[in-house]
């Protein structure tokens, strides 16, 4: 389940535009745009090679999805 960076709520996949559409709040963004807002909020507590693993996991979770 991928959540919103804004508001915190349900996020869905909307695949004939490409982009993450939030329930609550009507964020709209790509996995790209997605993932700069996460890496923007997030905490910089984890090392360069736990974030690169975090980012690897997203992405294949992410590509996994969409087929």
């Amino acid at each position: 389940m991928i959540y919103c960076p804004e508001c915190g709520g349900e996020m869905q996949y909307v695949m004939s535009t490409k982009h993450y559409v939030c329930k609550s709040c009507g964020l709209s963004v790509t996995q790209q745009e997605l993932m700069e807002l996460r890496e923007k909020n997030r905490p910089s507590e984890e090392t360069e090679e736990e974030e690169k693993e975090n980012r690897r996991k997203e992405y294949l979770k992410w590509w996994l999805s969409k087929k």
